[in-house]
């Protein structure tokens, strides 16, 4: 027994005597290291292994750049360049050349209707145009949205993968095919079948409907144009329909939608705004369609608001009067023309982009 007692007093910490130790006196107990979830980031440590060097490039982004890396920035930035600098020179050009002709124009550009380009007797507006040119684009919107969102969500979200993708490049096809054939076909066999829609829509009247032309009116020029941009809106919206998050998805099964209800709450929300800019890129090429809407329009003297009338548009009137380009102001003011039609497309695009930057959850 005084043995043990003897080795308990002269374990390290314990006085002799047995006297309790002082508290200070004892070794700190080992504390255990902060966790991850610590609410003191600083006192994490963490080893951070020294970046990998490769060739000329480190791992973090420091250091010099490989030459591949300064040729294809330098390659990039000048395409952009390049871009930016056409366009500029594009309107730089119409404004130079159609200033003189506008400056000498006797008639409203803006506001009237009259077309003459004679040198003397210089008149020439662009509401009639722009009237045409939009009325014709506002139809094939119309049109084609429906019918392009529809098949997206049938080819995204309803076909079974083997039967969506040959109906992708089916759609897809449709862009390959020449306005030309599109005019061809709209002139002999598709305005013959639209004549008793035409019929039926002008027994409403009010100026928009009013019976005019049969076959070779503006709403023939529409349903062409509708045929003509649907592949460019289709492509698009299923992209688009294509990246819906999944999670979106499933927590709409998981609510025990349906297929539509799903389709509804999540598929169409996230798509909405790339529909919109594919719209947006549909109607620009449907402004600036030619061959085929000036195969399709009848030629009018006069103005009309009706939809069943004929008449030109900007890309039209341009194509069909080209024999005329004979002295600097005639040839002006189909440049002027046509810088309306610059200025229109400027227009649509950035009213798609600020639609576009308005929804913030379009990625």
């Amino acid at each position: 027994m005084a043995d043990r007692e003897r080795n308990l007093m002269t374990e390290p910490g314990m006085p002799r005597g047995g006297v309790d130790p002082d508290p200070a006196a004892l070794p700190a107990p080992a504390q255990a290291p902060l966790t991850v979830a610590s609410s003191q980031p600083g006192t994490i440590t963490a080893d951070v292994a020294p970046p990998v060097s490769g060739g000329d490039v480190s791992s973090f982004g420091g250091g010099k750049r490989r030459v591949g890396d300064k040729v294809f920035a330098t390659v990039a930035s000048g395409a952009s360049g390049l871009i930016v600098a056409v366009v500029v020179l594009v309107a730089a050009f119409l404004i130079a050349r159609s200033w003189n002709s506008i400056a000498h124009n006797n008639a409203s550009f803006l506001f009237s209707h009259a077309w003459s380009t004679s040198v003397n007797d210089l008149r020439f507006g662009v509401a009639g145009l722009l009237w045409t040119t939009v009325l014709s684009a506002v139809i094939a919107l119309v049109i084609a949205v429906p019918v392009a969102v529809g098949v997206a969500l049938f080819i995204t979200q309803y076909a079974p993968h083997r039967l969506a993708r040959p109906v992708a490049h089916v759609i897809d096809l449709l862009a390959a095919i020449p306005s030309i054939i599109y005019g061809v076909w709209g002139v002999s066999v598709l305005a013959p079948h639209l004549t008793p829609v035409v019929r039926v829509l002008s027994n409403i009247g009010l100026g928009l409907f009013d019976k005019k032309f049969e076959t070779r009116n503006v709403f023939n020029a529409g349903v062409v144009l509708a045929i003509m941009i649907l592949p460019v809106i289709t492509a698009i919206s299923r992209d688009v329909f294509e990246r819906t998050p999944r999670q979106n998805i499933e927590a709409a099964w998981a609510l025990g939608a349906t297929r539509w209800e799903m389709i509804r709450l999540a598929v169409l929300p996230y798509g909405r705004p790339g529909v919109i800019s594919g719209a947006m890129l549909g109607m620009g090429r449907a402004l600036g369609e030619t061959i085929a809407v000036m195969m399709i329009l009848g030629k009018v003297s006069g103005f009309s608001f009706s939809m069943f009338d004929g008449g030109e548009t900007f890309a039209s009137k341009i194509a069909n009067s080209a024999a005329e380009f004979s002295t600097p102001l005639t040839t002006g003011a189909y440049l002027a023309a046509g810088l309306v039609l610059f200025v229109l497309t400027f227009v649509v695009n950035a009213l798609a982009r600020w639609i576009v930057n308005r929804r913030k959850d379009f990625a």
